[in-house]
């Protein structure tokens, strides 16, 4: 039976709370800069993701939230705190990993929805 390759760890999570991004290094050197708005509309809270299959929800109007906080969940995620009351989505190790990596395809995609549904971000 074939091993798999544990998740790599974050080694250092830093709140940018000027420029509003979330710097994260993980331990087998990627480290990705992800704007809290993407943090915020890519929540991986049940008021976001639904209960259901898809997409979820279309959360809009995010682009000047801000992280107030953030709270260690054991070993394995941390729960943001953004400015605007939300702080229901926990984040996994693998989670925020995988939002880094695929960053521009999951915000091409979030824009392509707000255009179909006539959204115009305020930027």
């Amino acid at each position: 039976m074939p091993q798999t390759q544990p998740a790599p760890k974050p080694l250092e999570i830093k709140i940018r709370t000027e420029s509003r991004i979330l710097d994260v290094s993980f331990d087998d050197g990627a480290r990705f800069e992800l704007p809290f708005e993407y943090l915020r509309v890519f929540s991986p809270s049940a008021e976001v993701k639904g209960h259901g299959g898809g997409e979820g929800l279309l959360v809009t109007g995010k682009e000047a939230v801000g992280i107030g906080g953030a709270e260690p969940i054991g070993q394995y995620a941390v729960r943001l705190i953004f400015d605007d009351g939300h702080d229901t989505g926990l984040y996994t190790w693998a989670l925020l990993y995988a939002l880094g990596r695929d960053c521009g395809r999951n915000w091409a995609r979030y824009l392509e929805r707000c255009s179909a549904a006539g959204i115009r971000r305020a930027d």
